[in-house]
C-alpha cells in the first residue's frame, strides 16, 4: 500500500453533494422519459422530479444563499465555496427545468393525446358546451373561494405564501386611467385538474388556473384585464433554531414554521411568455433578482401530474397495484410475543406487510403482562394506528414513553399535533437531545413473564408510517434478544435521562460510537486484503458523503477490497478511477418504490457481518443524529439479507451505474438476463419465486467491469 493518505483527501477525488443530488433527480427524469414504463407512471416520475427540485431549492439552495449572505468562504468536500457551488448549481437547475418541460411537451402530452386524454392549454380551445360548463363551474365552485387582491397606493402587495400557485395581472382602471398590479392565489383546497364534459372519443382536462385567468374580469369589476400570468415562488424554508436558548422547543418550532411562510424568496417561476411590465412589478414587489427568475414553458408546478395519474380508467397505462403480503412464518392471530421469542423475524417492506409492527404495538397496548412501551416517532401518517395504540396503552395505565422528533423536516406541524395528543393520553413525551435529531427507528416492549422481565424490540430502517411503508423499501427486525433488549433500554435511558452507557452489547449508536465502528470494519477488510485474504464490502444506503468513510473506502479499494455500493441518491465518492477507486462500483436503483433501506455487509474473513439501520454514511447521520444500526445474527435471516443485496446487484433494468466521469448509465441489456430487483421481490413475496439463498449463489458479489 504505502500511499500517502493526503492523496485520498484531495478535493478532486470528490463530487460536490449538490451536483450529485441533481444527478439523482436526472435519474428520476430518465424514468419519465423511458417508453418501456406505463405512461401514467412516467407522469408520476415527472411529478416527483418537480417535488424534489422544490425541496432542493427551499433547503439546499437556501442554505447556500444563507452562507453567502453570512460571508462564509469555507470549502466543501470537493473544494468549492458556497458561492462557487451556487454558480454551478443554478445553471444546472435551469437545464433540469428545461429538460422536465421538454419531456412533458415533446413526449408525455403527445403520448397522452394518442391514448385519448388531452390537456386543454387555453380557454380558447374549448367547445361552446365545455366553455359553458367551465363558466358554471367557476361561478359555483371557484368564485366563492377566491380572494382578489389589487395593489395600489392604499393597498400593499400581499404576503405570497411559499410554493403557492398564483395569478398575477395588470389591471387598467378606466376611470383614473392607471394600470395597477393585482394577484389571486389559486386555491389549493380545490382540485387543480378539472375534467371537462366528453366531446367525441377523447377525454379532456383543463387546469384550474386557466379557468381563473379567463374569469378574472368577474373578480375585478370596472377594470380592464391587460394581461394575466401564473407565477410561483420558493422561499427559504430551512429552520434556524437555537435550542440552547429555546426554553420550550415545541413553541420555538411552531414560531419557526410560521416564519417559513415568509422566508426570503429564492426562486420565482413565471410563464415563459409573461408580460415584461408584469414581471418587472413582481420582481420589485417580491424583491427578486433577475438570476432568481425561472421561465417555464408549460403549466407551473408539475406535481399536478400525479393527480392526472389518479384519473379513473386508463388502467392499462398504470402499473398493477402491489399488495404487501403477509410475513411468512408469522401468524398475527396468535400471540406475537411467543412467536418473536422463538425466532427473530425479518420484515422486508413494502413486499411484506407493515401490519406486524402495528400489531406488535396494538397487542402490547392490551396485553395485561406488558408493563412499558417505549418508541421513537420520526414521521407518522395522518391517522396513525401506532399513535392510537400508544395512547390506548397509556390510558390502560402502562408506562408509555414516546420520543417525538420535532425537527423532522416538513413534518414538524404533524409531529407537534401528535406530541400534544399523546401527552393528553398520559404518555411521557420527550423531544430528544439538544442539538441532535433523533432519527433512529426503535420500539421496546417490557413484559412480565414467568421467567422474569422479558424485552421485545422492533428495529427498522424506515419510519413508523403505515402509508409510506407501502411506497418505500425498508427492512426491519423483531427480536427478543436479551443483549439487544438491554441496549434498547440504554438507548431510551440516554434519550430521556441523558445517561450515556459506557458500552453497547450489539447496537451501533450514533453520534458517538457508530462511525468509529464502521471505520474499524472497513479497516479490517483493508488489512485482510493487504494480507492476501479475500475482502469484500457491500453497502446499500440513500446517500454517501462522509469524508472519513469515503477516504477509508478509497484506501480499502487500493488495498484490493472489492466494494459494491448501492446508493440511491447523493454519492460524493468517485467510482472506477484508476489508482483511487478501481475496485469500487456504485449503482443507483430508481423504481416504483423509493429505495430507503440501509444494509451493510462485511466479508470479515468468512465470518460475514450484516447490519441494517437508520443511518446513511453522511456527516449529519453519523455526527449530528441519534441513529441505530443493528446486527443480523440469525443465520437464516442473514442469508435472506445477503440475498436482498445479491438481487439488487444483479438488477439490469432499474440500476444506473456510476461512470468514472460521475455520470450514470443504464446497463446494456445485450446478452444479459433482464432483472428488476423490485419486481423480483414482489413475485418472491407472492410465492412465485423461491427464496433460497442458493438460487443466486452463482452471482454472489460478482464484481462489475468498468462501463457496465
Amino acid at each position: 500500500m504505502g500511499m500517502d493518505k493526503k492523496f485520498f483527501e484531495k478535493p478532486e477525488n470528490y463530487y460536490n453533494r449538490e451536483m450529485s443530488w441533481l444527478q439523482f433527480n436526472y435519474r428520476i427524469l430518465d424514468e419519465a422519459k423511458d417508453k418501456t414504463i406505463p405512461l401514467f407512471e412516467r407522469l408520476n416520475f415527472l411529478s416527483i422530479t418537480e417535488s424534489n427540485l422544490s425541496e432542493f431549492f427551499m433547503v439546499r439552495v437556501a442554505s447556500l444563499i444563507d452562507l453567502v449572505h453570512a460571508g462564509v468562504k469555507k470549502k466543501d468536500i470537493a473544494g468549492l465555496t458556497p458561492q462557487e457551488q451556487l454558480d454551478l448549481i443554478i445553471p444546472e437547475t435551469k437545464n433540469m427545468q428545461n429538460a422536465q418541460y421538454n419531456t412533458l411537451n415533446r413526449s408525455l402530452i403527445p403520448a397522452l393525446e394518442k391514448e385519448g386524454l388531452k390537456l386543454v392549454k387555453s380557454y380558447a380551445d374549448l367547445t361552446e358546451r365545455q366553455a359553458k360548463f367551465v363558466d358554471k363551474y367557476f361561478e359555483k365552485e371557484v368564485y366563492p373561494v377566491l380572494t382578489p387582491m389589487a395593489v395600489d397606493s392604499s393597498r400593499p402587495f400581499p404576503l405570497i405564501s411559499n410554493k403557492s400557485l398564483n395569478i398575477g395581472a395588470l389591471i387598467h382602471d378606466k376611470k383614473k386611467d392607471v394600470i395597477d398590479i393585482a394577484t389571486v392565489q389559486v386555491p389549493s383546497v380545490l382540485a387543480r385538474v378539472v375534467e371537462l364534459p366528453v366531446e367525441g372519443d377523447v377525454r379532456e382536462i383543463i387546469l384550474l388556473e386557466e379557468i381563473i385567468k379567463k374569469n378574472l374580469n368577474k373578480l375585478f369589476l370596472n377594470y380592464e384585464i391587460v394581461c394575466a400570468h401564473a407565477y410561483r415562488i420558493m422561499r427559504n424554508a430551512d429552520l434556524a433554531i437555537d435550542e440552547d436558548d429555546a426554553a420550550d422547543l415545541l413553541k420555538e418550532i411552531e414560531k419557526q414554521i410560521k416564519k417559513r411562510a415568509w422566508g426570503e424568496v429564492i426562486k420565482l417561476e413565471v410563464d415563459a411568455d409573461i408580460d415584461k411590465h408584469l414581471l418587472k412589478e413582481l420582481k420589485k414587489q417580491l424583491q427578486v433578482s433577475s438570476e432568481a427568475v425561472y421561465y417555464v414553458n408549460g403549466p407551473l408546478d408539475l406535481t399536478f401530474l400525479s393527480k392526472v395519474r389518479g384519473l379513473s380508467g386508463f388502467d392499462h397505462l398504470k402499473n398493477k397495484k402491489y399488495t404487501p403480503q403477509p410475513v411468512k412464518g408469522l401468524d398475527l392471530d396468535e400471540n406475537i410475543f411467543d412467536q418473536i421469542k422463538k425466532k427473530d423475524i425479518l420484515l422486508h417492506h413494502p413486499y411484506d406487510e407493515f401490519t406486524p409492527v402495528i400489531e406488535l404495538i396494538k397487542q402490547a397496548a392490551i396485553d395485561p403482562n406488558v408493563l412499558a412501551i417505549k418508541q421513537t416517532l420520526y414521521r407518522v401518517s395522518g391517522n396513525s394506528p401506532i399513535v392510537a395504540a400508544l395512547a390506548l396503552a397509556a390510558e390502560k395505565g402502562k408506562q408509555v414513553t414516546v420520543l417525538v422528533e420535532l425537527k423532522a423536516r416538513f413534518d414538524e406541524e404533524n409531529n407537534i399535533n401528535w406530541a400534544r395528543k399523546l401527552e393528553k393520553a398520559g404518555c411521557h413525551v420527550i423531544y430528544g437531545l439538544v442539538g441532535l435529531k433523533t432519527h433512529s427507528k426503535i420500539a421496546l416492549i417490557v413484559r412480565k413473564e414467568e421467567s422474569g422481565i422479558k424485552r421485545y424490540v422492533h428495529l427498522g430502517t424506515g419510519n413508523y408510517n403505515d402509508i409510506t411503508a407501502r411506497l418505500y423499501t425498508d427492512t426491519g427486525m423483531l427480536t427478543a434478544s436479551d443483549s439487544i433488549g438491554e441496549d434498547a433500554t440504554a438507548v431510551f435511558n440516554m434519550l430521556s435521562g441523558y445517561s450515556e452507557p459506557p458500552s453497547w452489547n450489539k447496537l451501533l449508536v450514533a453520534p458517538i460510537w457508530m462511525k468509529n465502528r464502521f471505520l474499524a470494519m472497513i479497516k479490517r477488510e483493508t488489512e485482510n486484503a493487504a494480507n492476501g485474504k479475500k475482502a469484500r464490502i457491500v453497502a446499500k444506503m440513500n446517500s454517501l458523503c462522509d469524508p472519513m468513510i469515503i477516504r477509508a473506502l478509497y484506501e480499502a479499494s487500493c488495498a484490493g477490497v472489492q466494494i459494491e455500493l448501492i446508493i440511491r441518491g447523493i454519492c460524493c465518492l468517485k467510482a472506477g478511477v484508476k489508482g483511487l477507486s478501481e475496485n469500487i462500483t456504485v449503482r443507483s436503483i430508481v423504481g416504483n418504490f423509493l429505495e430507503h433501506a440501509r444494509i451493510f455487509y462485511f466479508y470479515n474473513d468468512g465470518f460475514e457481518d450484516v447490519y441494517m439501520g437508520s443511518a446513511d454514511w453522511m456527516p449529519r447521520n453519523l455526527d449530528k443524529r441519534v441513529e441505530i444500526t443493528f446486527p443480523v445474527e440469525d443465520e437464516d435471516l442473514k442469508k435472506r439479507v445477503i440475498d436482498i443485496l445479491n438481487i439488487q446487484l444483479a438488477d439490469t433494468l432499474k440500476a444506473h451505474i456510476m461512470q468514472p466521469d460521475g455520470t450514470y448509465a443504464k446497463i446494456d441489456l445485450r446478452g444479459r438476463e433482464k432483472l428488476s430487483a423490485q419486481s423480483y421481490f414482489c413475485k418472491q413475496a407472492m410465492g412465485n419465486q423461491h427464496s433460497d439463498a442458493d438460487t443466486t449463489s452463482s452471482r454472489i458479489f460478482v464484481p462489475r467491469t468498468k462501463g457496465e
